[in-house]
């Protein structure tokens, strides 16, 4: 009988194995999955650039802060005051032109339908102006643009005195820096209770429906014309606040009332500017403007 060798036996034995043993094809790798870019940061609408002080929202649900966003301006309206919270805009070369001023004072559709809504009429006999917050001449591009400026919900009642001077003037002012190269951010409201009109003093207009403020104030954030704004607020960067007594007997020059954002935000409770970086509103929050005045 013949007999394999023991090691051969084994070599046949593996020989074998290794014969019948199918290819192994090496698993391929898992692929690194493609990271899924961040969709860059919204920007906010052009009225809004340098924020929304009281956080605002479109929602009936916010009756006292309810935000309008027109092509024009933004406001914060407050149905139970008849009034804006505040309004406000960017005005720029763009924004100006030969449009005629429309006058045509009338209530806001945009208001939700249950809610009160303020009219052509609503301060009639009462010793205040209808003062605009966002002014006529301000936007005069096209009279479409105009005519938006007389929507009562950009409207404050306003002492004469303060709407056709004090606040004329600075109006004024604005738009001369605008034609010197100059594109300006304005937030403009008013706060508190009680006026002095010509008719003396009154807490309320329209039957009570629409609050006569006590204060008025205008926040003017000045840029040389570029992009970018918001992040090019520095802490260089003229930023002009006042806050007038809404009083019929009030100085015409507007420096005399000259104030810091921070005194404002004190008063109202609002976060003026707070789309710009933190330690840039530090900087020029705190400061009183000491600048020309015309």
């Amino acid at each position: 009988m013949f007999l394999f060798p023991l090691r051969s036996y084994l070599l046949f034995i593996t020989l074998a194995l290794t014969a019948c043993q199918k290819d192994v094809v090496a698993p391929s790798p898992t692929p690194t999955p493609t990271p899924v870019p961040l969709p860059p940061p919204q920007a906010l609408p052009e009225h809004l650039t340098l924020g929304n002080p009281s956080g605002a929202k479109a929602e009936v649900t916010q009756p006292t802060n309810y935000l309008l966003s027109k092509a024009q301006y933004a406001l914060s309206y407050h149905r139970d005051q008849g009034k804006p919270n505040w309004v406000s805009w960017h005005l720029s070369s763009t924004w100006l032109g030969s449009a005629a001023r429309q006058d045509d004072f009338r209530a806001d559709p945009e208001l939700p339908a249950a809610w009160y809504r303020p009219g052509a009429s609503s301060y009639t006999g009462s010793g205040f102006d209808r003062g605009h917050n966002c002014p006529s001449a301000d936007r005069t591009s096209t009279m479409a643009d105009n005519s938006a400026t007389f929507f009562m919900t950009n409207i404050m009642p306003q002492a004469p005195r303060n709407n056709q001077q004090t606040w004329a003037n600075l109006e004024d002012y604005c738009r001369k820096l605008v034609s010197e190269g100059n594109e300006l951010y304005i937030i403009c409201g008013s706060y508190g209770r009680g006026g002095i009109g010509t008719n003396g003093y009154a807490s309320t207009v329209d039957q009570g429906r629409i609050t006569v403020p006590a204060r008025c104030w205008k926040v003017v954030v000045v840029l040389p014309v570029g992009n970018d704004d918001a992040s090019r607020v520095s802490g260089t960067t003229r930023v002009i606040a006042i806050d007038t007594p809404n009083d019929n007997g009030l100085s015409t020059t507007w420096g005399t009332y000259r104030v810091s954002v921070d005194a404002l935000e004190a008063a109202t409770g609002y976060d003026i500017l707070s789309a710009v970086p933190a330690s840039v509103q530090q900087a020029v929050e705190a400061r009183v403007d000491t600048g020309p005045t015309s």
